[in-house]
C-alpha cells in the first residue's frame, strides 16, 4: 500500500495539525468570542425589536355586487377569504409609496432612523432603511404577513397595526376615486332619462285629457257604433262619434308613438336605476377590505442582533479559516523546509547538550 506523500491532507493530518496548534487555535478563537461579545453589544449594534401582523385579504372590493346585485349566480361572498389574485393586490397596495409616505410622516422616521436633514441623499437612505426594517411576505396560507422591526418595541407594534389600518383607508381612497366619477356619470344619465319618461308621460296625460285612452280599442268600437248609427239614421250620434273619430285620426298616431317609446324607456330607466343605486353605494359606502388574523403586540424581548448565532458564525468562520491558512503553510515548501530546518538544528542542540552531560 502506497504511503501518502508528505504535505498531503487527510482527517488525521488535519487534526494532529489542530493538536500542534491548538494553543494558537485557542487564542485566535478566544479572541474573536471577545470581539464578537463586545461589538455586539448594544454600543455598536442598537437592538430591534420585532411585532408581526397577519391578514387575510377580502374575496371582492365592491359593495354592491356583495349587497344589491341580482346575479345569483356569482360565487363571491362578503365573508369568504380572497385568492391568490386578491393576495398579490394587497401586497402590492401595502408596498405603495401612499402607505410608507404616511408611516413616514407620523412617525417622523427621518429623526427617528438618526437621519440629518441636510444629508446627500436622505431620501434614499430614508427608503432602504424603512425597506430593511419594514417587510411584507406573502405566507403559505396566502395571508400577508407584515413584520416590523424597531428600537422601541412599542413604536414598532403600533407601526404594525396602522400599515393594517391604512391599508383599508388606501384602498377605499383608490376605489372611490373611480366609483365617484363612475357615479357622475351613471347619476347623469339616470336623471336625463327619467326626465325624458316624465316629459312623456306628461304628453300622454294631455292626449288623455283630449279622450285618447286606448287607440286600438277606442277606434275599433267608436267604429262599430257609427256602423250602428248610420243605420238607425241617427244624424247627431254620427255627429258626435265622427268628432271623435276626427281627434284619434289627429293624434292617435302621436298616442301610440309616444305610448310605445315611454314603455321602452321605462325599461330602460328602471335598469339604468339599478346601476345608480349600487354606483351610489360603491362611492358613498365603505367595507373593510382586509381580515386581521394577528394583531401585533410589543415586543418583550429584542429580536436583533442574535449574539450567540453572530458568535457561533464568526468562530466557526475563524477555525476555518485559521485552518485553511495551516494547511497552507503545512503544505508549502518553504514552510516545510524552515520547519525541517528547526527540527535539525533543535535534534543537533540536544546532542551537544546530551554530551555535555556526559563530559561532565
Amino acid at each position: 500500500m502506497q504511503e501518502p506523500m508528505k504535505g498531503d491532507l487527510n482527517s488525521f493530518s488535519l487534526l494532529n495539525l489542530v493538536i500542534k496548534n491548538r494553543k494558537t487555535i485557542g487564542i485566535i478563537l478566544a479572541t474573536t468570542a471577545l470581539l464578537s461579545f463586545i461589538f455586539t453589544s448594544p454600543t455598536f449594534i442598537t437592538p430591534l425589536f420585532k411585532s408581526v401582523t397577519i391578514l387575510y385579504p377580502t374575496s371582492t372590493n365592491s359593495v354592491s355586487k356583495i349587497l344589491l346585485s341580482t346575479n345569483f349566480q356569482t360565487s363571491k361572498d362578503l365573508l369568504e377569504f380572497g385568492e391568490d389574485e386578491q393576495t398579490e393586490q394587497m401586497l402590492q397596495v401595502l408596498n405603495s409609496n401612499k402607505i410608507r409616505d404616511k408611516i413616514i410622516e407620523k412617525y417622523d422616521l427621518m429623526n427617528h432612523y438618526g437621519i440629518k436633514p441636510n444629508e446627500k441623499y436622505r431620501n434614499t437612505k430614508l427608503y432602504e432603511t424603512y425597506e430593511s426594517r419594514i417587510k411584507f411576505r406573502r405566507t403559505e396560507y396566502t395571508a400577508v404577513k407584515i413584520t416590523v422591526l424597531d428600537e422601541s418595541p412599542t413604536i414598532a407594534a403600533n407601526i404594525a397595526n396602522d400599515i393594517a389600518d391604512l391599508f383599508d383607508s388606501t384602498m377605499n381612497a383608490m376605489r372611490k376615486e373611480v366609483s365617484r366619477k363612475a357615479f357622475s356619470i351613471v347619476e347623469a344619465e339616470y336623471f336625463q332619462l327619467r326626465n325624458e319618461v316624465q316629459q312623456m308621460e306628461d304628453s300622454l296625460n294631455s292626449l288623455r285629457r283630449l279622450g285618447i285612452h286606448d287607440y286600438e280599442s277606442q277606434a275599433e268600437m267608436i267604429n262599430q257604433q257609427l256602423a250602428i248609427e248610420l243605420a238607425n239614421g241617427n244624424r247627431a250620434g254620427i255627429k258626435a262619434l265622427e268628432e271623435k273619430l276626427e281627434i284619434l285620426a289627429q293624434y292617435g298616431g302621436y298616442y301610440v308613438s309616444i305610448r310605445d317609446m315611454l314603455e321602452f324607456e321605462r325599461k330602460q330607466l328602471s335598469q339604468i336605476k339599478a346601476k345608480y343605486e349600487e354606483a351610489k353605494v360603491d362611492a358613498t359606502q365603505n367595507l373593510p377590505h382586509k381580515f386581521v388574523v394577528t394583531s401585533a403586540y410589543e415586543a418583550e424581548k429584542k429580536s436583533y442582533p442574535i449574539r450567540w448565532l453572530i458568535m457561533l458564525i464568526a468562530l466557526t468562520s475563524t477555525f476555518m479559516l485559521v485552518l485553511l491558512i495551516l494547511a497552507i503553510l503545512q503544505r508549502n515548501p518553504v514552510y516545510l523546509s524552515e520547519k525541517k530546518n528547526i527540527n535539525g538544528i533543535n535534534e543537533a542542540s540536544s546532542v551537544k547538550t546530551s554530551r555535555h552531560f556526559k563530559k561532565v
